[in-house]
């Protein structure tokens, strides 16, 4: 019986080892190699509870390619912890969480890609609260953490504000774009004020070339880019706390503050010697079409205000930090508002808490599991912690620089405002103030059709 024992006790050994090498090598990147924040992946593991035999699941709008690369990181949770984590991605996510928390068969975390469905879930106390202490981490350790932290939280069914949003994978809308090249051979600099931006602008109009492109067509969805600018403008000219009022109506959309800020967007972009093509042609100007002028011999403008995602519309092999580049879009030097930047992002939130779930959104917290996602995708995040070389490309560097140096972010105001409103009758308006219309009558209208839908 000895001598079967100890047979027997060498070949489980045997498979522990196999699988641990197995385990091993499915690991997108090995342990200890590359620029990753290994000592935060091994103080985790040491602290970890183990959670053999439990399943974490989690589902979210991530589709192929991404799911491959969220799954790729959730591995490395598994192998601290011996928890199973599941995702399942859908392009119908926003309407089956809904289904699936209504029938009580919720996984155990939602992946909501704007914050506006979970507040009204944990109104309805589908939501459970993230962990105790995890807004002050977020606070702490996130650059503009206080941003973050209002983000994600709502009142829960008995009105009482609690964190339920931890987000996990953000984006940059606050950029111009331009071509080095053209800068440097009109010797021109890149500002770092609005005010420098505005001299920049006149001081190209000046020399007889075009500073900007600028396109609001998008099919039904025209108009959209216009309020992105807005909404930028009102960052840089009013405190967050008159913006957060704004996307909620606390004040009126015609508000002198507000139609101010759409002024000041109209100060790029209703003067003919500013865009290209002239003043008319910005409504009808494809947006995905805008940004090619950048790139023509001779340039046919200078400067695209324009999201993250742009250089998919950029001819083809333009390539980053010689044909383009961009800088932040600046604020005002007078103004004292910091270096607010506007966004988006993807937020988890507990909809069946369990031990495994709450030991997920620790982990989630780590560099390493922030640094993981950042080597493989367009993958950004605030985390002041993360070692910015693990960043994919240089691109995606340069953008986790500009969220680093917010002191304030906030999301896409038309998305957090009613669907008839931010995506309604505030694109509309935009268009019709590309065609002429005073922009207090534009902000009036478009107060009207808020009062409309109270």
């Amino acid at each position: 019986m000895n001598k079967l024992t100890s047979v027997a006790a060498a070949v489980a050994a045997t498979l522990m080892t196999v699988s641990a090498a197995q385990a091993q090598d499915d690991m997108v990147f090995p342990v200890g190699e590359g620029p990753f924040n290994w000592d935060s992946y091994t103080q985790y593991r040491e602290s970890a509870p183990d959670l053999s035999g439990q399943t974490v699941t989690i589902a979210g709008p991530w589709l192929a390619p991404e799911d491959e690369f969220f799954n790729n990181m959730l591995h490395y949770f598994e192998q601290a912890t011996g928890a199973t984590a599941v995702y399942t991605g859908s392009d119908g996510f926003e309407q089956q969480i809904v289904i699936d928390a209504e029938a009580g068969s919720a996984p155990n975390i939602a992946v909501f890609p704007q914050p506006g469905l979970a507040a009204v879930m944990a109104a309805k106390g589908q939501l459970s609260a993230l962990p105790e202490g995890t807004g002050d981490w977020v606070s702490e350790n996130y650059a503009a953490g206080d941003s973050w932290v209002d983000l994600g939280s709502f009142p829960d069914a008995e009105g009482n504000d609690q964190v339920f949003g931890f987000f996990f994978n953000v984006n940059v809308k606050s950029l111009v774009w331009y071509n080095p090249e053209n800068f440097e051979d009109a010797g021109y600099e890149v500002p770092d004020t609005m005010e420098g931006l505005k001299a920049l602008t006149e001081q190209i109009a000046a020399d007889g070339d075009t500073p900007w492109c600028i396109g609001l067509g998008s099919g039904p969805a025209t108009g959209w880019p216009a309020t992105d600018w807005v909404e930028d403008m009102m960052l840089r000219t009013q405190a967050p706390e008159v913006y957060d009022e704004w996307t909620t109506n606390g004040i009126a959309f015609d508000d002198p503050r507000v139609v101010a800020a759409i002024e000041d967007y109209g100060w790029f972009s209703r003067n003919d010697a500013y865009v290209s093509g002239g003043a008319g042609s910005v409504a009808s100007t494809d947006f995905r079409d805008s940004p090619k002028g950048l790139f023509s011999s001779p340039p046919q403008c200078y400067m695209h205000r324009q999201a993250s995602f742009v250089p998919a519309f950029f001819p083809e092999g333009v390539e980053f930090g010689v044909d383009t580049d961009f800088f932040y879009f600046p604020s005002y030097a007078g103004k004292a508002l910091g270096n607010p930047v506007l966004g988006g992002g993807t937020m988890l939130s507990i909809t069946d808490e369990s031990e495994a779930t709450n030991a997920l959104i620790e982990f989630l917290k780590t560099p390493i599991a922030n640094e993981l996602m950042m080597a493989q995708t367009g993958f950004l995040t605030p985390h002041n912690g993360v070692n910015l070389d693990a960043y994919k490309d240089d691109t995606l560097r340069a953008l986790g620089e500009v969220l680093l140096g917010a002191t304030t972010f906030r999301f896409d105001g038309s998305d957090l405002m009613p669907g008839a409103i931010g995506a309604g009758t505030f694109w509309t308006g935009m268009v019709d103030y590309a065609g002429g219309k005073d922009a207090a009558d534009v902000a009036a209208d478009i107060q009207k059709s808020w009062d409309a839908i109270k």
